[in-house]
């Protein structure tokens, strides 16, 4: 019996939705309009955000890059416009001194993207960028090594002329196929071993800059191309229960006293604190994300209302059959349920129809990412089953109350009064 009335339930709220096809198709359709409109905002948003974080790379985004500038201010007798270089003693002094610091990376570069031609094989050159660093930075900038290994101590101590290559200038200078671990290149005149190649981890690390890189022991560096202990920046990154942003003005304020720097300076050392840029991106594409929610929702509000409005008429055109209904013993529960759950499924339908073309949408954009490559400040577009919960939840939520207000309507009026109604 029950099966029975299940059934009969059924075929009522089928036939009451099919009675004006284009109409319930109007109304439906507003509903699905407002649920793609949410879904897509929220990943075109989420796509922007990864293109956007991925500039950072993997570099730990708990870091902050400081090189030195000119003075702005005299100070115990030196000039003010006064340059003045790091030296690899502020490495060991901020180490010791700033118990927050989890890495301390010297840095120094030859030559720059697309520059001279200053790296030569056989016959082959190239322009490449010559880093000088200590074994930590691969800690701070993960990349993965293909072949051979990383720098090591061993090199740092013993002064190595060994190197580490990125793809970019295997391909340049490398035939298909030619072995490369064991070869050696020559970097401004001086001969160099090569014992490891390596690409960036992340999406971005086929990038020409990054994969046209070579890495040398620091002191190496400073030894084979005179430049001593001067450091040109660093990478320094804080421990996890500690933000860089909160200590990086005790670290300036140690290099300012060791090179007899104005306190009050604010010139003279320059530097890009990426937790910093990273907070504020977070906030940037928390408030996208609130705007997304909030458009969407107005959208699909409107959809939502005009349920409403159609769920008005279909009970004033069974007003009459309402009337036979409560005669017959109908309670206004009953009669009542029957209008709302016609409105949940029409709602539920319409966007569950929404949901599945917004991914397909989705499936599509990046389908024409991975066919045309990469494109800047935009990348994944998605949103995650959270998104689909809460528009699941929207959907149901919005769905009773379109039909809350039509199903109060129908139990108002008396049996005796709806049946006079022609």
């Amino acid at each position: 019996m029950n099966s029975q009335f299940n059934k009969d339930r059924w075929d009522e709220i089928l036939q009451a939705l099919t009675a004006n096809k284009f109409r319930t198709f109007l109304t439906a359709f507003g509903v699905f309009w407002g649920i793609t409109i949410l879904v897509l905002l929220l990943a075109l948003t989420n796509g922007l955000k990864n293109g956007v974080t991925a500039d950072f790379g993997d570099f730990a985004t708990n870091s902050m890059w400081m090189w030195s500038q000119r003075t702005s201010k005299s100070y115990k007798g030196h000039p003010k416009g006064r340059w003045f270089s790091f030296k690899l003693d502020d490495v060991a002094a901020l180490k010791s001194e700033v118990p927050g610091l989890l890495y301390v990376s010297p840095i120094n570069q030859l030559g720059g993207f697309r520059g001279s031609n200053n790296v030569i094989r056989g016959t082959k050159t190239g322009a490449f960028e010559i880093y000088g660093h200590y074994p930590e930075y691969i800690n701070q900038d993960p990349m993965d090594i293909t072949e051979g290994r990383f720098l090591n101590y061993s090199d740092i101590n013993a002064n190595r002329k060994i190197c580490v290559i990125g793809t970019g200038v295997v391909n340049g200078l490398y035939d298909l196929g030619e072995e490369v671990l064991g070869s050696y290149i020559k970097i401004n005149g001086v001969n160099f071993q090569v014992i490891g190649t390596f690409k960036k981890s992340n999406g971005q690390g086929d990038r020409e800059q990054d994969a046209s890189t070579v890495y040398i022991p620091f002191t190496t560096f400073g030894q084979a191309f005179n430049r001593g202990d001067r450091v040109g920046w660093m990478a320094i990154t804080a421990k996890d229960d500690v933000i860089i942003t909160d200590i990086k003005q005790q670290v300036f304020n140690i290099i300012k006293s060791r090179h007899t720097i104005d306190p009050t300076d604010d010139r003279a050392i320059g530097h890009n604190d990426l937790a910093e840029r990273f907070e504020r991106v977070n906030g940037l594409f928390t408030i996208l994300t609130i705007v997304g929610y909030f458009v969407g929702a107005l959208v699909l509000m409107s959809g939502i209302i005009g349920i409403s409005n159609i769920m008005l008429i279909v009970v004033k055109e069974r007003t009459k059959e309402i009337g036979v209904r409560r005669a017959l013993g109908a309670s206004p529960w009953a009669i009542k349920g029957q209008i709302l759950q016609e409105s949940l499924i029409l709602t539920i339908l319409s966007g569950m129809v929404g949901i599945s073309f917004s991914a397909f949408v989705i499936w599509g954009l990046n389908y024409l990412l991975d066919m045309n490559g990469p494109v800047d400040m935009f990348s994944n577009p998605s949103v995650n089953m959270t998104v689909i919960f809460t528009a699941l939840i929207i959907l149901v939520v919005s769905g009773l109350l379109a039909g809350l207000i039509p199903a109060n309507s129908a139990t108002k009026m008396k049996p005796v009064d709806a049946l006079r109604i022609e």
